[in-house]
């Protein structure tokens, strides 16, 4: 990685690239006429935004296409269906089709599954008869709250499940203007003790406006602990070093450590290169100083980080930074899942040589998990008896709290690679089952049913790098 400079001059302020700097971007490094028209079509549906850390520190260009990084952040062929994106190339390069471009746009997004897992339709609270803007509840303790500033990010992930947060249509995002929704709803459920702020990434907001947000929480004596979702130890570390406002920032966090909470960075660390910076060991160790937590976690997500040995890595660069391995999830069926996806059995595959390798401090990881309609689940792995092959299940939180820790079977598939893909088994506890519903399929009567393929719209589910390439994909 020779043509990496190390650092970005520190004085240097965010500055967000996106479409409109692509051209600029493609000249600097060099990249093709096919790869930045690809980027610029496939930018036309999901998000593209980068900035000069990215670029400067984290990317490989002696390494384009393949480089783990650049498939992280740039848009790539393959994310969208061969058609559309054609289709998107052309209307792109017309001016005249701006209309047309805006309904083929509109049309795919629908069909990217903008909001799994009951999003929308289950976890939006009310108090009284009225929704609760930008709040989301799904399991008894916790409440997400999403800041209005702080929905957008540093820099965009190809892979996010809350991409739809980024296109600008406002019936897709979620956002709160102020905090007084998310009081008004605590003031009424004192069973909730942890507060998600999250986005997009709240730490693009300034440290005046996030406290506007986080201090009056700390007036609900109910609450114990204060989460902030965030990649800007990745993506933009100078956050919590160099930004004008980095030492408001870390004073704000002091506070709510004295305040007797639990005040926790959850960190969305996706590759092992994102930790190997000055700037970011730097972030993270000030972050600990102030007595805040620090939690990982991130998908395993095909292209980018699929393999046992780059998630050894990643967890000991975590531990080394003093910080707690927490998930690796599976890809949310969302967005460009197809390209994504790893199958269920190679993720828990990929899973168990990881963690073998581990010390003990770093065995706090669980995986892989799908944060799934009915909760988080578990592949536990894969056994075998004189019946067959099945995966082994297990709730680690639940929108039903007697659900949680209970674990059940699921028929053994290799190309599953989502809850919707299995056929749980005739001795599944009926509550687990009636849970799992429409996110899974029981086979009650012994015998099984056929998967319904998510993906676009009335399209065949495209088939992913392990299903081209499966005796490669074994050995990987």
């Amino acid at each position: 990685m020779s043509s990496m400079p190390t650092t970005v001059p520190t004085a240097e302020r965010f500055r967000a690239l996106g479409p409109h700097h692509l051209d600029e971007i493609a000249d600097r490094y060099g990249l093709s006429d096919d790869i930045r028209e690809t980027i610029r079509a496939v930018a036309c549906v999901l998000p593209f935004r980068v900035n000069e850390y990215v670029l400067s520190n984290l990317v490989d260009w002696d390494d384009i296409p393949d480089d783990p990084i650049f498939r992280l952040v740039f848009p790539q062929r393959g994310m969208l269906d061969p058609a559309d994106e054609r289709r998107l190339a052309e209307l792109a390069r017309a001016p005249g089709d701006r209309a047309e471009l805006r309904s083929l746009v509109r049309h795919i997004r629908d069909g990217l599954n903008p909001h799994p897992s009951g999003q929308r339709q289950l976890n939006v609270p009310h108090v009284g008869e009225a929704e609760v803007r930008g709040l989301q509840h799904k399991y008894r303790q916790t409440v997400l709250h999403f800041p209005g500033q702080g929905q957008t990010c540093h820099a965009y992930c190809t892979y996010c499940f809350r991409w739809a947060q980024f296109v600008g249509d406002p019936d897709l995002r979620f956002a709160a203007p102020t905090p007084d929704g998310l009081l008004a709803y605590l003031a009424v459920h004192p069973e909730v003790e942890d507060v998600l702020v999250t986005g997009g990434d709240p730490l693009v907001m300034s440290t005046e406006r996030l406290r506007a947000h986080l201090e009056p929480i700390l007036g609900v004596e109910t609450v114990r602990t204060i989460r902030i979702g965030t990649k800007s130890p990745a993506y933009w570390p100078y956050r919590f070093v160099t930004d004008h406002d980095a030492d408001d920032l870390l004073r704000l966090f002091e506070e709510i450590v004295a305040s007797g909470r639990n005040i926790a960075v959850m960190a969305h660390l996706s590759h092992p290169r994102e930790l190997e910076t000055d700037p970011a060991r730097r972030a993270l160790a000030r972050v600990r100083g102030t007595g805040a937590l620090v939690y990982c976690q991130a998908p395993l997500i095909a292209h980018v980080n699929d393999d046992a040995e780059v998630w050894a890595r990643l967890w000991r660069a975590e531990l080394a930074c003093g910080a707690i391995p927490y998930y690796m999830f599976v890809e949310r069926d969302t967005g460009p899942h197809d390209y994504f996806a790893v199958p269920l059995a190679r993720a828990a595959e990929i899973f168990r040589d990881a963690y073998r390798t581990l010390p003990g401090l770093a065995r706090t990881v669980r995986g892989p998990v799908m944060s799934a309609t009915p909760g988080k689940v578990l592949v536990d792995g894969v056994e075998e008896d004189g019946s067959g092959r099945y995966f082994r299940l297990r709730m680690l939180q639940a929108r039903e709290p007697a659900l949680v820790a209970r674990p059940f079977r699921a028929h053994y598939d290799a190309r599953a690679t989502w809850l919707d893909d299995l056929v749980l088994t005739p001795d599944t506890p009926a509550d687990i089952a009636a849970a799992v519903g429409t996110s899974g399929r029981s086979d009650m009567s012994g015998t099984s049913t056929p998967g319904t393929p998510r993906g676009l719209a009335g399209r065949a589910r495209r088939r992913s790098r392990y299903d081209l390439r499966p005796a490669e994909a074994s050995r990987r």
